[in-house]
């Protein structure tokens, strides 16, 4: 796949240099050569690896590579936002078929990029472990809002989602650790127990909680701590929040690369906790 880091090494011509004395601007790598037939209205492209020499700001054009030209090149009508690469690649995937191999993209600033033969592969897999109701989930709600601002288009990941559904524990004699969270049953920040046999479903803060206020109580237990539970489980690198604050950070849970981040995170810390985790994931790679 070739797919320039950034547009400005992507540079477009009405025509091809001519010869090596002619010269070009000093951050161009690849040249999309736009060639219009004047009778059929309709444009036909080339794009070129170009090689130069020089110090200045103009430089000398050693040799010229051509990519691909004629039905190998498309251009996609619509303007997307061009810093956005997993969008770049998957949106190029579905286009090349057939000859087509190469497609040029326009940002909504005008500048121009390509992919050249894209490789959706590339594009690195996050899962949003989180638990709901709300739904969808808190984190799940977080993630998304700062995908779809462009934060992350330059990591070249996309995101899905494991939400664990607590509804499922619902009942009379279900205790759950906040009345907030909607769920029907009795809550720890609310409710008084006084008999045996209720179902807790939280964390190791919601049991220590309940067994300071009934430790007479006999009960069940289910753990929904991402480090503990059965139950919230990553399945590939991921993305997941603890209420307890020494544990955020970058982890390892039953071998699998993650990144935890406080129960109450902002969006700041979302992102950054995403970013860490991409980065040192490549490093490793």
């Amino acid at each position: 796949m070739i797919f320039p880091d950034e547009y400005k090494c992507v540079g477009v011509s009405k025509a091809l240099p001519e010869g090596t004395e002619e010269p070009i601007y000093f951050l161009t790598e690849y040249l999309i050569v736009e060639k219009e037939d004047l009778e059929s209205g309709s444009t036909e492209y080339s794009v070129y690896y170009v090689k130069k020499s020089g110090n200045e700001l103009l430089r000398k054009v050693e040799s010229l590579e051509l990519i691909a030209s004629g039905e190998e090149v498309v251009r996609y009508e619509k303007e997307l936002n061009i810093k956005d690469r997993s969008l770049l690649i998957e949106t190029a995937a579905k286009l090349c078929t057939g000859k087509v191999n190469t497609v040029i993209f326009t940002g909504v600033d005008r500048h121009v990029t390509i992919v050249h033969d894209p490789d959706p592969s590339v594009i690195l897999e996050i899962e949003i472990l989180d638990v709901a109701p709300p739904t969808p989930s808190w984190l799940s709600q977080v993630v998304r809002r700062l995908e779809a601002s462009g934060i992350f288009g330059d990591l070249q990941i996309r995101f899905t989602e494991n939400t664990v559904d607590l509804r499922q524990f619902e009942g009379e004699n279900t205790v759950f650790p906040c009345s907030s969270s909607g769920l029907e049953g009795k809550c720890l920040d609310s409710d008084v127990l006084t008999e045996n046999g209720h179902l807790l479903v939280g964390c190791e803060i919601s049991k220590s909680l309940f067994e300071m206020r009934f430790p007479e109580l006999e009960y069940s237990f289910v753990n929904i701590c991402p480090f503990k539970s059965e139950i919230v489980v990553p399945t590939k690198l991921f993305i997941t929040r603890c209420c307890r604050s020494e544990k955020s950070g970058l982890v390892n849970i039953n071998g699998i690369e993650g990144a935890v981040v406080h129960w109450g995170a902002s969006e700041y810390q979302v992102s950054e906790a995403i970013r860490k985790l991409v980065n040192r994931y490549r490093e490793n790679e």
